[in-house]
């Protein structure tokens, strides 16, 4: 009896350990990343001018439409001048042009009331006024069309004056600011960077040999060991584009801040 419950014991302990060898533990996988700002703002002068003022540093925290900085521009000086100086020639034009024709209608207006006295009319005097009545009526209404097209000029420069008083396009903190009174800017420059301190997320590179085990919408765990914060983040995007060097993909994990001070750049550590 004994020998049997040995032998009994001995199969059970060999299909045990048979099983372990072809049973693979489920373990979670390991992947560093960094927080990055999904609301980076990088701003740039349209024009070429001096800094008038600045009215930020490095740090501040800023709301929409607040002032950033201003600069003086002789360029858009003259755009200006030139398009007010067209939208007020404009005006006078169309009142000379209104000025004839009102007085070419009097005209035409006691040759009709001559006419009824004598009974006869001067039918050359009628259609020289007539002529003359069409295209002075011609010429007001070129005048007019004028004004509204300088008059949408000047309201196009004054919509460009944004982009010289510089106005914040969104809430964010300044992290970057490349200018002082009395640079010059041109277009295109780099003049100052806000980031969304808020909509943070972190960036993760994976290799191409566990792209199986992550999904969009999926659910894992983040520490930024920095601060000792645990939270639980949701896979919101996997960028399709392989790097052909590093064999690399790019994956964005979206997480919740609450309270904690969390910035760009920090170290991060995701669990699969």
């Amino acid at each position: 009896m004994k020998k049997i419950l040995l032998i009994a014991l001995l199969y059970t302990g060999m299909y045990a350990n048979e099983i372990a060898l072809h049973t693979k533990p489920s373990q979670s996988i390991e992947l560093t990343g960094t927080v990055v700002s999904d609301g980076q703002q990088m701003i740039g002068s349209r024009f070429m001018g001096y800094v008038k003022k600045v009215f930020v540093k490095i740090g501040d925290h800023v709301k929409r439409e607040d002032d950033l900085y201003e600069i003086e521009s002789a360029e858009f000086d003259m755009m200006k001048m030139q398009a007010d100086l067209m939208l007020e020639q404009s005006r006078v034009m169309v009142d000379f042009w209104r000025d004839k024709l009102k007085r070419i209608n009097t005209k035409k207006s006691r040759l009709k009331e001559n006419t009824r006295d004598d009974n006869k009319i001067n039918f050359m005097d009628m259609a020289d006024l007539d002529a003359e009545a069409a295209n002075v009526d011609t010429m007001l209404k070129a005048m007019q069309v004028m004004v509204k097209e300088s008059n949408i000029k000047v309201k196009q420069l004054a919509s460009t004056y944004n982009y010289i008083k510089m106005k914040a396009p969104s809430d964010g903190v300044v992290v970057r600011r490349n200018i002082r009174v009395g640079d010059m800017v041109m277009p295109g420059m780099l003049t100052i960077m806000l980031v969304d301190m808020e909509s943070l997320e972190i960036d993760v590179s994976l290799s191409e040999s566990i792209i199986s085990r992550v999904k969009v919408g999926q659910e894992v765990s983040i520490l930024i060991p920095s601060i000792h914060y645990r939270t639980k983040g949701m896979i919101h995007a996997i960028v399709p584009d392989a790097n052909p060097m590093t064999h690399k993909i790019k994956m964005r994990i979206r997480f919740e801040k609450k309270n904690k001070n969390i910035f760009p750049g920090m170290y991060a550590k995701v669990f699969i």
